[in-house]
């Protein structure tokens, strides 16, 4: 007879796999991915995010709320401006990691017909992120 601790098993591992999930959503956006990627050189403010990714000020500003909320990104007042910065350092390295891995399976990867490169809309404006708050 299985005791409590082992039929509650898989369910622990079932929301662990879902939590993970849910994190992998905040870098599954090609726009949030590159403010990310921009962010691990160090803290910037909107408009340096802007500059370096490309996107406008409205789709800067609309994903770093969704980073936020999900605590893959920090901001702290400085001033007029705001500095955002990763949460954490191993969002950085898991972002070398990931560099690691497609170097060895990058082909893989490109001629997946699994994955389609959708843009999911950003949450409304206050609204949290419906990307990584389903």
């Amino acid at each position: 007879m299985l005791t409590q601790k082992e039929r509650s098993m898989p369910t622990i591992q079932a929301q662990a796999i879902t939590l993970k999930a849910k994190l992998y959503r905040g870098f599954a956006d090609p726009s949030r991915l590159s403010i990310l990627e921009a962010l691990r050189a160090g803290p910037l403010t909107v408009s340096a995010l802007v500059e370096k990714t490309g996107l406008s000020r409205t789709n800067v500003s609309n994903h770093l709320r969704c980073l936020s909320d999900c605590d893959l990104v920090l901001s702290e007042a400085q001033g007029r401006y705001t500095l955002y910065q990763l949460s954490h350092p191993k969002i950085a390295a898991l972002l070398t990691l990931t560099e690691e891995i497609l170097r060895d399976i990058a082909r893989g990867v490109y001629e997946c017909a699994n994955y389609t490169e959708e843009r999911p809309q950003v949450a409304e404006k206050g609204t949290g992120c419906e990307e990584c708050n389903p």
